[in-house]
């Protein structure tokens, strides 16, 4: 239909009467900041919130791209629409009436509009029939299931205005049409009957079932859910799309919930009708159902409106069942949910229980702690990934580390990945702190090689601690590095044969003894060697060790962490036995604690550099400390064949 030409008191009115911010949040997840509200731009890409709207003002404003304007202009502008056509929509919304600068043309238009009005009043007088059907003999079945099965007291009945669909094929039909004169074709369009396939006529859509009416914001009958008391399937039954209900576009009992919602800042959505009904009747007055269907973004920004942290909880059930449904419901809100904006918590109740059932014999204050300790959704989903996992298992190992960086990847606000890229290293650590920062840069690497030069792994720091970087072996390094080093200079006191095969393998890596006696010990034989012209001139093993002695007359200080060197024992001797593969391992031993240091000597750099600042030392830092991780696994692999030989 052509909209003719507003009049302009119905413009100002349709102005006075839409508020900005209940027009902006069906499209943008905004955040209350001082006396405003912020998120991010609708009109243009951006990762920081610079999109504001004032509430006083009744304006919007981004700093960005500069788009602003009032709430017209906003619609306008979001959905290519006309002036006139998004004033006439506010109209509805707002219930302003509408009024023409043609009055010849007047009329229909009213009459357009009229069939809303007509629809509410349908479905409106529905509701009463349902409600009065359920008090009469043939309702009692309906109404004993809800006192005795779902333990609902009359006040809440009525609260919800729960009725009965009697089991007659026009029971509703005659009533509307027959006694009240409603027009066939409003009934039809409201979703209350269907025409008949054969032999003309229509019948009821809802039979023989318990009436839940399905309200809008403002408390307004839209639509009906209806539960079968037989073995009729199925099971649950909602009413189709019409004019006034769209299922991605509704949330059931979200009219009684709104102002739970906003004095708690947290909405709590559960799966079932009598989920939410029985929550409520509990005093817990935040919850709205889904109505089965997968959560859409017009739902989630319905509900985002009356909380101002954003908080969200999904109370599906813990079973298969429970988690399957969890993940349908998420839909379309993990987005929301990955970039920070929408506080996404996950709530699944003990024994696989469904809020109804567990309010059966727990109280208010026990779903409430619950509530409280829920976890966020991307922790549930770490848990959900880990779960019946063993990580010492290498097959188990890869597929959580795979699951992990498929998740990791996902999250787009920087702050949060690393909070999280954290959290996962301390997973697959298995308690070895020592592996943390590694595990870090796997993950890190996995996730995007670019994305790790730009993104710093901030929250890592609190994970291991800036104080904990060092440029000295850790206490377990230098356990390990102390037999290594040990065993080296023992085989090389005692193996002649081996000596320039562990100078060369020392050389060829630019290694030197880290522990201080120990490298007190190799100054000396290297002395020694150098004097004598060839490091093989001793034809036996006693003739270094009687002069290396003599020398340690000299020092009574460094004899005593060294002497057992000059000795073999049996140990000493099987370890010398399989003397070319224990010198390999602990020269890789060694190799790889130099490595660590350097390895985070360069993390330390990295994590204390400003990338904004100093981008060519940022990004130089970050390639020397991944080149040296690369080194790591790869000598890391070279160990692990006799690492237990060592030890």
């Amino acid at each position: 239909m052509q909209i003719p030409r507003l009049h302009p008191d119905t413009i100002e009115e349709v102005k006075l009467r839409a508020d900005i911010v209940d027009v902006v949040s069906e499209y943008v997840v905004l955040r209350k900041r001082g006396k405003d509200f912020v998120g991010l731009c609708p009109f243009h890409d951006e990762k920081s919130p610079s999109f504001t709207v004032s509430q006083t003002k009744q304006m919007y404003y981004c700093f960005g791209c500069q788009a602003g304007g009032n709430a017209i202009k906003f619609v306008m502008e979001l959905g290519k629409r006309s002036f006139a056509d998004v004033v006439l929509d506010l109209a509805r919304r707002y219930q302003v009436p509408v009024q023409t600068l043609e009055p010849e043309q007047r009329q229909e238009l009213q009459r357009q509009l009229s069939l809303r009005e007509q629809l509410y009043e349908v479905l409106a007088s529905s509701a009463q029939f349902y409600q009065h059907a359920l008090r009469q003999s043939q309702g009692q079945k309906a109404l004993q299931y809800l006192q005795s099965n779902r333990k609902f007291k009359e006040e809440t009945i009525q609260q919800f205005g729960l009725g009965f669909a009697p089991a007659g094929w026009e029971t509703l039909y005659r009533y509307l049409v027959e006694d009240k004169h409603y027009p066939v074709q409003i009934l039809e369009k409201a979703g209350l009957i269907k025409p008949r396939k054969e032999g003309g006529g229509y019948y009821d859509v809802f039979r023989d079932r318990l009436m839940i009416p399905i309200r809008d914001v403002q408390g307004r009958v839209i639509a009906f859910g209806g539960r079968t008391l037989t073995d009729e399937q199925p099971k649950y039954l909602n009413s189709p799309e019409t004019e006034l209900f769209s299922k991605g576009k509704t949330l059931f009992a979200l009219d009684q919930a709104k102002g739970g919602i906003s004095q708690l800042d947290q909405a709590v959505v559960v799966e079932g009708y009598f989920d939410a009904i029985a929550l409520h009747a509990a005093g817990i007055n935040n919850a709205v159902a889904s109505l089965g269907t997968a959560l859409s973004l017009e739902q989630v920004r319905l509900i985002l409106r009356y909380t101002e942290s954003k908080q969200l909880v999904l109370n599906f059930d813990a079973d298969k069942a429970g988690t399957n449904a969890t993940e349908r419901a998420i839909g379309e809100i993990a987005e929301l949910a990955y970039k920070g904006e929408v506080q996404l918590k996950i709530l699944n109740l003990p024994d696989g229980k469904d809020a109804d059932e567990y309010l059966h014999n727990h109280t208010q204050e026990d779903y409430g702690e619950l509530l409280k300790n829920a976890p966020l959704w991307l922790d549930w989903q770490i848990q959900q990934i880990i779960q019946d996992r063993d990580l010492k298992q290498a097959t188990d190992f890869q597929q959580v580390t795979q699951q992990l960086v498929k998740l990791l990847k996902n999250i787009a606000n920087s702050d949060t990945r690393n909070y999280y890229v954290s959290y996962c290293a301390e997973i697959l650590s298995l308690g070895d702190t020592r592996l943390i920062p590694l595990r870090v840069e796997n993950l890190l690497t996995q996730i995007a090689p670019a994305a790790a030069i730009y993104s710093k792994p901030v929250s890592a720091k609190k994970a291991w601690g800036s104080n904990n970087v060092s440029h000295s072996p850790l206490p377990t390094e230098r356990s390990l590095l102390e037999h290594a080093e040990a065993l080296l200079l023992r085989i090389y006191l005692h193996c002649p044969e081996q000596r320039q095969a562990i100078i060369d393998e020392l050389e060829e890596r630019d290694l030197q003894f880290s522990l201080s006696h120990h490298r007190f010990l190799w100054q000396q034989i290297l002395e020694i060697s150098s004097g004598d012209g060839e490091t093989q001139s001793f034809s036996s093993p006693p003739d270094l060790i009687s002069r290396l002695q003599d020398r340690f007359l000299e020092f009574d200080s460094e004899i005593g962490l060294i002497s057992h060197l000059f000795h073999v024992d049996e140990k000493n001797q099987k370890e010398i036995l399989r003397t070319p593969q224990v010198v390999q391992a602990a020269i890789a031993c060694m190799d790889l604690v130099m490595l660590e240091k350097r390895y985070r000597h360069f993390l330390e750099l990295w994590q204390q550099t400003d990338p904004e600042a100093e981008p060519e030392r940022y990004q130089s830092y970050y390639q020397a400390f991944y080149a040296e991780k690369i080194k790591l696994q790869k000598i890391d692999r070279q160990r692990l064949f006799s690492i237990t030989e060592l030890i």
